[in-house]
């Protein structure tokens, strides 16, 4: 039997953010050698790449980098199978680093992304692909959103305390307010707007909003007379619930976030939420 120690098992695991069993295994094939061992793990890690194409990746973290000048900023969602792996420092340091290339290269989208070089000779893809060998496990990188232009703030919210942020939020106003920016992006976390404003809303969804609540109304035997008002009512109420504007702001129902927005004289240009898996 290879000659190691618990310490060495754990320096490994360090090293690579490989399962406990799989570390024990590469330190008994390396006759207790751990820089051996963190050789043997990458080989077999990148064999297993494929083997772990069709297994899901639900846990993960969402990381954020916003400019010095708070002019621009990134927001960006990597996956993995395990709470484990994604509260680790090597996992991080990944999702972190393909944060920093974003807001470097400004990608048009997540194919542009992947298709990119981080690396001399090496793609994003290429370096999630190593990430996978690595860590054992499902490395997914398909969402980032980044933001230019006016004044850029992040949120970030852990659902529990011992894992990354799995909630964030990128927020761009027209000019600076680090006090709005802040609340508004809190009050997207909690409540999960699809749309910045009603007019923003696609008009087959809004057609067919419309339709269901009259065909609601009339399943309740509403008045024929009644129905028109019965069906703005019920459509305002969708808009009300998607619509980021005109939402009832979370620190003050009796404001829309459009009324605090005005009261603070500031406009919202647009905003992002991200929550690991969903």
């Amino acid at each position: 039997m290879a000659n190691y120690t618990a310490a060495d098992v754990k320096k490994l695991r360090e090293l690579t953010g490989a399962g406990m069993m799989d570390c024990k295994k590469a330190l008994d094939e390396a006759d207790g050698s751990v820089d051996k061992a963190v050789e043997i793990l990458r080989v077999k890690g990148q064999k297993g790449v494929a083997k772990r194409e069709g297994r899901s990746a639900e846990n993960g973290a969402v990381v954020s980098l916003i400019a010095d000048d708070k002019t621009s900023g990134v927001l960006l969602e990597l996956k993995c199978e395990t709470d484990f792996v994604a509260k680790g420092e090597k996992f991080l340091a990944v999702a972190n680093a393909l944060a920093a290339h974003v807001a470097k290269t400004s990608p048009a989208d997540i194919e542009a992304l992947l298709a990119s070089e981080i690396e001399s000779g090496k793609t994003v893809q290429a370096y999630v692909d190593e990430a996978n060998a690595t860590l054992g496990e499902k490395i997914v990188l398909d969402r980032f959103a980044q933001f230019s232009g006016g004044y850029v703030a992040a949120y970030m919210h852990r659902t529990m305390p011992d894992l990354p942020p799995q909630v964030g939020v990128l927020v761009e106003l027209d000019k600076e307010n680090a006090e709005v920016a802040k609340d508004v992006a809190q009050h997207v976390a909690a409540f999960s707007p699809k749309f910045l404003s009603r007019e923003d809303i696609p008009a087959d969804v809004v057609e067919n909003e419309r339709r269901v609540a009259e065909a609601t109304a009339k399943e309740e035997g509403k008045p024929e007379a009644a129905l028109p008002k019965i069906v703005e009512g019920r459509v305002n109420g969708f808009f009300k619930e998607n619509a980021l504007l005109d939402q009832a702001f979370a620190k003050d129902n009796k404001k829309t976030v459009q009324k605090v927005l005005d009261e603070a004289g500031v406009s919202l240009k647009r905003f992002a939420r991200i929550r690991v898996g969903a």
